[in-house]
């Protein structure tokens, strides 16, 4: 009997599973059959999606089963080829029972730009996300690219991978799923508010009370493990020294403490010509404008006085 309720609950998880990949693919976070799947089933054995297969149209028995090396042991289609990312994840972080990677777009904008998500703009995010770091960029599928998440994923689920897209970590596979909706959200409200204008942010002491209602809800946040609830938590981030010689700065999203203030413009000086009309002495291209239509005026004045 246990031994089938065993195979139950493992078929159950391989459904939930592939409700996720459609979900994400409906989502449009993963073109084609991009993306990658996991899910912890034991010590040693994780479940996965296997390569070359698109996330909306996956079977139960499409998955794969790999030992904690990548090595697969079980499925007729071949393992996803980043399925090291996962495991280095899983690895590192115990408690982690699945991973979601694939490239939300908006996200993955940032991942490109090598832009920080922007902290203090908006109470969900700081409190079901919080801090979200960024790895320097290596070879999709590679070791190495599994080891960039490395010295991160101790400190946050959600991590934007340089050039690539998103890894997130959670304690099955709709908590997961669910920070991935999450960050691709948070950076397309983001991208929409800088359209219209500006971002304006709150202040530290507001995001103080933020994080520290977190514990109650039963989520983690390092910063207060830290006892920096009360430091710079809009400005710097976590991740900025101790981690990697990679560290990313805002440009587009500054943070608003960071920010100067735009002044008023002042309209150029503008110099007379010769006909009357005026042109902008700091503007290049007017004065280049005005030179020529004086030198025409000329030549024309000239010509009618030959007549």
């Amino acid at each position: 009997m246990a031994s089938d309720g065993g195979m139950m609950s493992e078929w159950k998880l391989r459904e939930e599973m592939c409700e996720v990949g459609r979900r994400v693919y409906a989502k449009g976070f993963a073109a084609a059959n991009d993306g990658n799947i996991s899910f912890r089933l034991s010590e040693d054995r994780v479940l996965c999606t296997p390569t070359r297969v698109s996330k909306g149209f996956m079977k139960p028995d499409d998955l794969c089963i790999v030992d904690m090396d990548g090595k697969q042991v079980s499925g007729k289609r071949k393992r996803s080829s980043e399925i090291l990312l996962h495991l280095a994840i899983m690895k590192a972080r115990p408690d982690v029972k699945a991973c979601v990677h694939c490239h939300p777009p908006h996200a993955t904008a940032f991942a490109v730009a090598h832009e920080p998500i922007p902290k203090c703009t908006m109470p969900e995010f700081e409190v079901f996300l919080g801090e979200v770091a960024i790895t320097p960029y290596e070879t999709p599928g590679t070791q190495a690219f599994a080891d960039t998440v490395i010295p991160y994923i101790k400190d946050t689920d959600v991590i934007l991978l340089a050039n690539h897209g998103t890894i997130t970590a959670g304690s099955d596979l709709t908590d997961a799923y669910f920070k991935t909706e999450i960050i691709d959200a948070y950076c397309r409200i983001l991208i929409l508010s800088k359209q219209i204008g500006r971002v304006n942010y709150y202040s530290d002491e507001k995001a103080a009370e933020l994080i520290k209602i977190k514990p109650a809800l039963g989520i983690r946040d390092v910063r207060l493990e830290r006892g920096l609830e009360n430091c710079d938590l809009c400005g710097n981030s976590l991740f900025r020294e101790g981690y990697s010689d990679f560290k990313p700065e805002h440009k587009a999203f500054v943070p608003g403490k960071f920010e100067s203030q735009p002044q008023p413009s002042q309209p150029a000086p503008a110099s007379p010509s010769s006909n009357g009309s005026t042109a902008k002495a700091s503007d290049p291209m007017e004065s280049l404008v005005k030179m020529i239509t004086d030198q025409v005026m000329q030549a024309m004045n000239g010509a009618g006085g030959n007549r």
